[in-house]
């Protein structure tokens, strides 16, 4: 039985090349860039090296560039540390109603803190309009934040479009660029951006490790207290490792970019072509033009998304969904939710993402396999057999 991961939004592969660059940052060069001495200088050189090649990848300086545990921490980080550092001019942060948790959330205890949030809502296909922005900006506002890509549903956002905005009334834009960097080319002096998220596993390098840029001057308040690593504005011993990984695994990605792109969206391409036609009543969600080269996400209706998982699981695929099952109730995702997709059908969401091992036969095998398991379920469905019942339409 074939073996098809298509799941690398959730995981990815590290790349070979870049665990060879990793490999001596365990062993005979161990030492704290912190230490004054020949282990401790290699360590040093080795995260400047890294910090150029993460900054070329997105058109910044290095010394711009603060390396995080991943993308998660790079959000928090300018979500709370920029507002933060701004709550004497005002209490006012907005942002999509399609960002990441690790922005939302963070957004979220800010207004435990006192601050006020604005959710910008979004059209059909997750976009998130400029003019909203601009009609969400308030004198007291201190903060933007619209992420440059939606992972689960794949659409870009006119990030310089809503740049332009946030400049023109003078507030500080973040753009969350974790599902976009190293597979769209991104430069923040383009952009127009004031800080961007980045995490290192999305490019194929190692996990728990990322990076924030921030332009010059611009104020934040750090996340985490300690020394005076990464210029005083994130404390703790530095995972030189991870961050050699991170450096390699960019420098790869702006040498292979193109390259990269091609193959993953002509993959999405055929998977969208194929799917729809060969399971009726299945939906593509997501910009059906404006969107990631590795993303093809659908909904099918009258099924749960954990169902298909399992028994695609069964025939070797891995992919995910966008529903959550709890204990009490099967919660839809908030992305879709935005996008005004039904709860019911947004309940038997899939989201295929593409990397660096597969093929053109892996859509193929998909479209073999998954729809005799979409019509299993759904002769098990008593929302199908009304649907049936009724003709082919519910009311």
């Amino acid at each position: 039985m074939p073996e098809v991961y298509l799941d690398h939004y959730a995981a990815s592969p590290v790349l070979p090349q870049v665990i060879e660059a990793m490999l001596p940052y365990y062993s005979e060069r161990f030492g704290n860039p912190s230490s004054l001495h020949g282990w401790g200088d290699a360590a040093r050189k080795a995260i400047e090296e890294s910090r150029q090649k993460v900054a070329s990848l997105i058109g910044a300086s290095p010394e711009e560039i603060i390396f995080t545990s991943g993308g998660t921490e790079a959000n928090n980080t300018a979500v709370k540390g920029i507002a933060w550092a701004a709550k004497k001019k005002g209490n006012h942060v907005v942002v999509s109603a399609v960002e990441h948790f690790s922005v939302l959330h963070a957004a979220r205890t800010l207004e435990k803190w006192g601050l006020e949030v604005t959710e910008v809502d979004v059209d059909e296909y997750g976009v998130v309009h400029p003019d909203k922005i601009s009609e969400a900006i308030r004198p007291d506002t201190v903060l933007v934040s619209v992420m440059t890509a939606n992972g689960e549903v794949g659409t870009l956002q006119p990030v310089k479009e809503i740049a332009e905005v946030a400049r023109e009334k003078k507030i500080p834009f973040h753009s969350d660029a974790v599902a976009a960097a190293g597979h769209i080319p991104l430069d923040v002096k383009d952009l127009g951006v004031d800080a961007l998220s980045l995490s290192s596993d999305m490019f194929y390098g190692p996990k728990g490790v990322g990076a924030l840029w921030v332009r010059g001057g611009l104020r934040m308040m750090p996340l985490l207290d300690g020394g005076v690593q990464e210029g005083g504005r994130r404390g703790g011993t530095e995972n030189v490792a991870g961050i050699v990984g991170m450096g390699r695994a960019a420098e790869l990605a702006a040498g292979e970019m193109e390259e990269r792109s091609g193959r993953l969206s002509s993959m999405r391409d055929a998977l969208i072509e194929k799917l729809p036609a060969a399971i009726p009543r299945l939906q593509l969600t997501g910009h059906p033009a404006r969107r990631l080269p590795w993303n093809a996400s659908f909904v099918v209706e009258f099924i749960e998304g954990e169902g298909m998982l399992l028994f695609l699981n069964q025939k070797g695929v891995a992919v995910s969904s966008g529903s959550a099952c709890t204990s009490r109730a099967l919660k839809g995702s908030h992305v879709l939710s935005a996008c005004g997709i039904p709860a019911e059908i947004a309940q038997g969401s899939l989201l295929f993402s593409f990397g660096p091992d597969n093929g053109p036969g892996d859509v193929d095998y998909v479209v073999e396999v998954l729809p005799p398991i979409v019509e299993r379920l759904r002769q098990m469905s008593p929302l199908y057999d009304k649907f049936q019942k009724a003709g082919g339409w519910l009311g």
